[in-house]
This record gives C-alpha cells, structure tokens and sequence, in this order.
C-alpha cells in the first residue's frame, strides 16, 4: 500500500469515525464538529472517556494502536453506560461498529463521573496484562529486542546458545512494516505454527535518526534478504514471499560498507585493494585437515585446549582428520602438537568455480575463498548497466529497490541491451545503502557470499549485550558460560564479565527496599 493509499485509508477512517460518534461526542457536551477534525477528534475523545492525552500517540504506533483502538472502543461505550460483557465482547468483533448502534439507535446518557478502576479483579488483571504488552511492545519495536544466536557463524565473538540485547536506536529504529501483526512475535505464532502477520497492508518504510551508522567490522543484525522460509530452521519445504521486517533475523560482520570494493583473496578480505583490519575481539575461523603421528585425537581434549566446537571428524585407520572451524591462534598451538603430523587449511583455489556462490549466474569462476572483486552500491551513486553487471544488480534494483519500495521495476535483457521497464538504460542511480555481510566462521556461515547484498532497510539492529549464554553441549550449572553473562558485544580486549557488579547492586536494592519497610513498620 502506497503511501496516497494510506492517506485515503485514514480518510475514510476519520469519516467512519466522525459518522458513528457525533451525537456522542454532543451527548458528553461537546460539538458534532469536533468528531470530524482528524487527531483533533482523538484528543477530545480521551477527554470524554478520561483517559490521558498521550494515549492519542499510541493510536499512531504501528502494531501497538491494534491492541488500542479495541480498549478506546471499550472504553467509549462505557462512558455511556453499556458495560455488560456481551457489549463489551460485541464491540470487538465488530471492530468498533456497534458504537453506530449506541450512536443512532440506543437512549443512552453520557457518565461523567464513571470510575476508572475495573469493576473486578480479573478486570485489573486483564488492563494490567494489557498495557504491560503495549509498553513491551514499544520497547521491542524501538528500543531494544532480544536475540538468540542460533549458529557458529560468528563463533568465538558470539556464541552458539548466546542470548543478546539488540539496540534498535544505535542505527535508527525501523517502523514496522506489516501494519498487521501479532505483538511481539517473529514470522510465526509459537505453538501454531502459521503466520503472525498480514502482508497487506504494508506501511512505506521509515526509519526514525539513529546516532551512528554502520562501521566497518560492526556486528549487525538484519534481515535476511532471501528468506521465504516458513520460519527459521524449518524444515516442511514450505515458503512463503515475506514482507521485509518478517524475514528472518541473522547476524554477521558488515565487512564491506557502501562504496566498497571488496575481494577475498586465498580466504582473506580485501577492502578497495587493502586487507581487512579485524578488531581483535573478531577471530576468523577456517577449516583444516590433518594427519596425526599414530595416537588417537581426543574429541574432549580438542575442546578443552583447543576451542574446536564446530565439527571434527577423525578417522582411525589413516590418522587423518578434518576440523570444520578453527581459530588461526588454535592452529599455531594445534599444530606443535606433538601428535600431529601435518595441518593443512583448506582453501578452494582460485578459479574453482562454486555454482552457489553470487551472483549465482555460473559464469563467474569465484568460490568463498576467492571471489571479487565487487561493488558495494552506495545510495546517489551511478553504476553502469550492461551484460557484466546485470547479474549483480538486478535483484537490487527489481526487488530491494521496487517491490519492497512499492515500485514496479522489471528488469531484463534484450541481445546486449538491459531493459528497465521496458525502456533501455545504460546506467543506474541507487535509492539506498548497501553493506556486505559475513560470518567470521568463514567456512560455515552462509552469508554475502552465497546471497549478495544487505539493503539499509533490512537492517534491524547493533548487538550491544549478551545477559545469558548456555552450553547446548553442556548440562546442569556447567551449562552456563558464567564468564560470559552481562558481556559487551563490542569493545577491545578480552570481554569483561558485569555479572558480579549487577549481583551486588541486586544485593544492595533488596537491602536497601527490606531496610525501608523495617523502618515504616
């Protein structure tokens, strides 16, 4: 839905509105008129209930005015008497239109002096539990949202079983998409298993200031552009065409940023020519085999001594083994092992084509270790248009940049000649950023490499905080990594546990709160 849609959309709202409650805007003492000024109305209408002002703003947030305008539909009919649990329940299921009924057909009296306080205590449960879901809401949808890291990609900077706090405001917090929408759910209901949204209407996206943008090297979390999946990890084979802000979350590296050339070279990053400069918090993992002197590895000394967590086969009869990560500090120390023979890092040679690697097009003969150099497109800048470059932009500029913009591009060749809108074109000027996403774990994460580029409007937020990490390989209390509780995600040096410093704060408050009541009693 365009945005001239949405305009005529709160029209008709405002009309629908103005028609079903002038005469009980006049029966509470106010003028008819005052029901058909749009957010006017609204104002004079929390009067009437008396209910405060800012409840107004909350009918403008997305997701959360879903849950609102139900509580301003209850609490209208109230204010004019009707508080049996059939009108109440009526009133819901006919999104607001029996108050056309209390408006036009039913003898009914304004009540001033009507108390705010539910008649029950199920009735303050139910309005405590509610506006708790709109303040959690808020606060998941512009401020900050839990994260769990699902896969090694980035291993040894986050882990598997990782549990984080994303800040929404770090890069400007992104207005939902989905104008319909289960609060506080991804793409699936739990325990339903189908949709928790409606596609259409969609709102035009928006993202409110933030204050910083996307550094080279920041741990981001976005999402994924390609995703159709039904939901993250599921395995029915069934797809759906998402919206952008119910594609599935991933996190990676934003290695390369808009304006970027970018290349791997033997499995090393290169930016505009120059190798990558990883923070030293970040340790790229690559996969390596070996031959050992005749003694058997230890799977469980390899994990202790050496942090290999993901994957190690061994193979008895030849003394050979694979390690599917390890770290390039692990390797120094693995390989003078005085049991291990030779240790190889695996590296696909250059010109070893891999078909799953972008553009996907199978005339590139680039692979994960070696690929590039590409163009990260940067917003206001031009690119040429022509059989070289089609592959890489036509997704971009038919997808990220028109259908999830509401535009009808259409990209397509005719001979040598690219097509856009059937109109021909020998260049292009992007609408939005762009940045090159990629796990640290460089041989098992599915990132840029596979699928190309992150639009600035898939990206949801920064990583700031890790409050829990378990173990899923561990069991009982050793299941949780205690040094990592209450870690910062970015910084310099080894990470520093708060966790202790939050305990004795916990301590103090209790205290300080039994203290206060000792000596009120």
């Amino acid at each position: 839905m365009i945005f001239t849609h949405w305009i005529l959309f709160f029209l008709i709202v405002q009309l629908i509105h103005f028609l079903g409650t002038w005469r009980l805007y006049q029966k509470a003492g106010r003028k008819a008129w005052e029901a058909a000024i749009p957010v006017y109305n609204a104002v004079v209408l929390m009067k009437i209930i008396k209910r405060p002002w800012w409840w107004v703003i909350l009918l403008f947030i997305p997701i959360v005015n879903l849950i609102m305008f139900p509580v301003v539909w209850v609490e209208t009919i109230r204010s004019f008497g009707r508080t049996t649990t059939w009108e109440t329940v009526l009133v819901i299921v006919t999104l607001g239109l029996y108050i056309f009924y209390i408006n036009y057909a039913a003898d009914v009296e304004y009540r001033a002096d009507r108390s705010l306080h539910p008649g029950s205590a199920a009735g303050e449960w139910i309005s405590s539990i509610l506006f708790a879901v709109v303040a959690a809401t808020i606060v998941h949808t512009y401020v900050m949202q839990p994260f769990t890291i699902p896969t090694s990609s980035l291993e040894k900077t986050l882990l598997v079983g990782d549990y984080l706090f994303v800040s929404k405001f770090h890069y400007g917090a992104r207005t939902p998409i989905t104008s319909v929408a289960f609060p506080m759910v991804h793409d699936t209901i739990p325990g339903l298993g189908i949709k928790s949204y409606l596609k259409d209407p969609y709102i035009p996206y928006f993202r409110l200031p933030g204050f910083q943008n996307i550094e080279r090297n920041d741990i981001v979390v976005f999402n994924w552009p390609v995703d159709t999946v039904r939901q993250f990890f599921d395995t029915s084979g069934m797809s759906y065409d998402k919206p952008i802000d119910k594609k599935s979350n991933y996190v990676k590296r934003a290695v390369g940023l808009p304006g970027d050339s970018l290349a791997i070279i033997d499995g090393k990053i290169h930016i505009n020519s120059q190798p990558l400069q990883l923070p030293d918090r970040a340790k790229p993992q690559y996969s390596y085999t070996g031959t050992t002197k005749g003694q058997p590895l230890d799977a469980y000394t390899l994990y202790k001594m050496y942090g290999i967590t993901d994957g190690f086969y061994y193979n008895p009869n030849s003394g050979q083994f694979f390690i599917q990560a390890l770290s390039e500090e692990a390797y120094e120390r693995l390989k003078n092992n005085p049991n291990v023979a030779t240790l190889k890092r695996e590296i696909t040679p250059a010109g070893e084509m891999d078909r799953g690697i972008f553009p996907n097009n199978r005339r590139k003969t680039w692979n994960r270790d070696n690929f590039g150099p590409v163009y990260i497109p940067k917003k206001g800048e031009t690119v040429k248009l022509d059989l070289q470059s089609y592959p890489f932009y036509r997704r971009i500029i038919e997808v990220y940049e028109g259908q999830e913009m509401g535009i009808e591009n259409e990209l397509a060749l005719d001979g040598t000649q690219v097509m856009l809108n059937g109109q021909e074109v020998d260049s292009y000027t992007f609408k939005q950023d762009y940045y090159f996403m990629m796990g640290d774990n460089r041989h098992n994460s599915e990132d840029s490499r596979y699928w190309g580029y992150v639009p600035a409007n898939h990206v949801v937020g920064k990583p700031v905080f890790i409050w829990m990490s378990l173990d899923p390989n561990a069991s009982g209390f050793s299941k949780i990594r205690w040094d990592r509780m209450f870690t910062t995600v970015g910084g310099q040096g080894e990470p520093v546990s708060y966790f202790p410093y939050f305990l004795v704060i916990l301590v103090g408050l209790f205290g300080y709160s039994f203290f206060r009541k000792k000596k009120k009693k």
